[in-house]
């Protein structure tokens, strides 16, 4: 039987948990491939065919995942059933908070969008907390309850950009959003009306639920150790060493947009000079190029003036490539990652500027005697930080499928 491998009972676990930790591999498996072979299944849990029928006919009661019989089948034999997961049982809310835009999902198990919203701020500058609670907590009811019969709602997660203590959703510091020591998750609780207000709530720093995304639907799947980037108006990342999220202390890891690159450089928001975001950032990348910043802080613009000759904009785009390859530079010499994604803005100018940054990594410390690392661009683009989000509103059902269902059972079958 599959074992999870750091258990600290050394493999030998109750028949209890083994069957919920089953449960949570088969149905893990078929929420991120969508459909997925009763064989294959065997194959991930390491059970017999037989242990394998009756996990999936105990989700199939549960009514998230549904069997049908492959239309074609390449090999000799009776075809193994399809198990697919069914999304309207099993649904979370995805929230993304930014200083641009908030924008609202409401995902089903397999990661199918079934309804969504956006919010344009109401007027220039960040909003105040309170006013933005209110938002989220009118976007979220806005959504609707999931309407299926039996459907269950088993989370909200929550995207911001700044340091989040992930054990009560308190944001410690936003910067961009003027943010300090904010308690989002309990003050969207208190906003909420029944049933929204009995759902959990997880709150996480946008870049650490980009990555996440990239990890469960995008362009890290496959990889264990990867740095994810993203900027915007700031510049984030996430982490991932042998395919596991790296919090650090309290959650707070990731935040390389605050690593110090030019020490005689620009003040930042946060108050150090010189930090990567102050080089690297979409607006100060636009501003070199002698344009206006976008409402959506894109760098299309800007990938569009170079290629038409502009000296300002391929100036720009240089010196953000030579800023990009430094500090990219330092992330390889302490994380050694395997792959390296460019997120939110950067992957506007990506294609643009890959060979420079490539020419100016050569000279950096350690380039020769570093592992290489590749680079991508985000496969998710701007819906990284939301697709997270939604994972980590979903990961309670995961781990627990039966248990998280089974306060609403008796409710679905009176229906």
């Amino acid at each position: 039987m599959s074992v999870p491998p750091d258990h600290p009972q050394g493999g030998h676990l109750p028949h209890a948990e083994m069957r919920q930790h089953n449960l949570s591999v088969v149905l893990r498996r078929v929420h991120t491939e969508g459909a997925v072979s009763r064989s294959d299944l065997t194959r991930a849990t390491g059970v017999n065919r037989s242990t394998t029928a009756a996990l999936v006919a105990a989700l199939a009661r549960a009514g998230l995942v549904r069997e049908e019989v492959p239309r074609t089948h390449r090999t000799a034999g009776r075809p193994s059933p399809m198990v697919l997961p069914v999304p309207e049982r099993a649904q979370v809310v995805a929230l993304e908070v930014g200083v641009e835009r908030i924008r609202a999902e409401r995902v089903g198990l397999g990661g199918a969008v079934l309804a969504e919203r956006t919010l344009l701020p109401p007027s220039d500058g960040p909003t105040p907390f309170e006013e933005t609670v209110g938002r989220l907590a009118g976007l979220v009811e806005s959504l609707g309850r999931p309407a299926a019969d039996g459907a269950h709602c088993t989370g909200i997660g929550i995207a911001v950009p700044g340091l989040v203590r992930r054990a009560d959703g308190l944001v410690r510091f936003a910067p961009n959003l003027q943010w300090r020591d904010e308690p989002l998750a309990a003050a969207l609780a208190d906003r909420l009306a029944p049933p929204w207000s009995r759902v959990p709530i997880a709150v996480g720093n946008d870049a650490d639920l980009g990555a996440l995304g990239e990890y469960a639907r995008g362009a890290a799947r496959g990889y264990d150790d990867f740095v994810y980037i993203s900027a915007n108006v700031g510049v984030g990342g996430g982490l991932f060493c042998g395919g596991r999220p790296v919090p650090g202390q309290r959650g707070y890891a990731g935040e390389i947009g605050h690593m110090i690159v030019n020490p005689q450089g620009r003040q930042c928001r946060c108050g150090a000079r010189g930090c990567w975001e102050t080089e690297i950032g979409t607006d100060v990348i636009t501003e070199a190029a002698g344009l206006q910043v976008p409402p959506d802080h894109s760098l299309h613009g800007v990938v569009e003036a170079a290629a038409a000759g502009d000296e300002r904009a391929v100036r720009a785009l240089d010196d953000a490539a030579r800023w990009l390859a430094i500090g990219l530079g330092n992330l390889a010499v302490v994380l050694s990652p395997r792959l390296v994604i460019f997120g939110g803005g950067l992957q506007d100018i990506y294609e643009a500027t890959f060979d420079r940054i490539e020419l100016y990594s050569t000279t950096t410390g350690l380039a020769r005697s570093r592992a290489p690392y590749t680079h991508r661009r985000s496969a998710l683009a701007h819906r990284a930080p939301l697709v997270g989000a939604a994972e980590l509103a979903m990961a309670p059902l995961l781990d627990d499928p039966l248990g998280v269902l089974r306060p609403t059972a008796p409710q679905a079958k009176a229906k």
